[in-house]
């Protein structure tokens, strides 16, 4: 569902700039306190706005919410389509993870959205997972399971090798928390180290 202010046909600047805030401020409630800790007083809170102008531009938490998350598929699924068929396939695979581990690390509120949706049963984009999302996955497990019958990586399961990927990946972004306290004085290479490992564990495991 779009933001009322889009409805129109012509925006201010003033509207896209405020409607910006609003989405902005909520990402910062949402990743926080997740959906049902958040309320409107807060995103009004953030966004350095009454609730009543903020509700100009959206009928609710939920529309608000729903917004962050079409937009946050748009560019999170983005990474999977990269795999080039015709390309090396660990290099392929090599890049996956590079660009899954940059988003972790450059989009960290964006992926406890995203995980905080999935944990409470996707109720907002159940029918995208269950379609669009799966649809990609099933089309880049087929370039995959291509590589492998081609004897060009080793044969393991295409859609456990993308969920190895994503869990390993968004782990960084996810339990930020807690990665920074194991590591200490170690944190400010965390994103460096991760990539060496997870491409020398992964790529490794899929040699021939």
């Amino acid at each position: 569902m779009s933001a009322r202010a889009t409805q129109t046909r012509r925006r201010t600047r003033i509207q896209e700039e405020n409607e910006r805030k609003i989405l902005a401020a909520a990402l910062d409630v949402f990743s926080d306190k997740g959906f049902r800790g958040a309320s409107l007083d807060d995103i009004a809170a953030a966004a350095g706005m009454s609730k009543p102008n903020m509700l100009y531009y959206f009928k609710g938490k939920e529309e608000i919410h729903l917004t962050l998350l079409s937009r946050l598929l748009e560019n999170w699924l983005a990474p999977l389509q990269t795999l080039n068929p015709d390309g090396d396939p660990l290099e392929e695979v090599g890049n996956f993870i590079r660009l899954k581990l940059k988003m972790a690390r450059e989009a960290p509120r964006e992926s406890r959205l995203f995980a905080n949706e999935i944990i409470r049963g996707a109720p907002h984009i159940g029918n995208h997972l269950h379609g669009p999302l799966k649809a990609m996955v099933d089309q880049q497990c087929e370039v995959l399971q291509t590589w492998m019958d081609a004897g060009k990586i080793a044969k393991v399961s295409p859609h456990h090798l993308i969920f190895t990927i994503w869990a390993t990946t968004q782990h960084y972004a996810d339990f930020d928390t807690q990665v920074s306290a194991v590591l200490a004085d170690r944190d400010a290479t965390r994103f460096e180290d991760a990539e060496a490992t997870l491409l020398t564990l992964i790529l490794g495991g899929l040699k021939v």
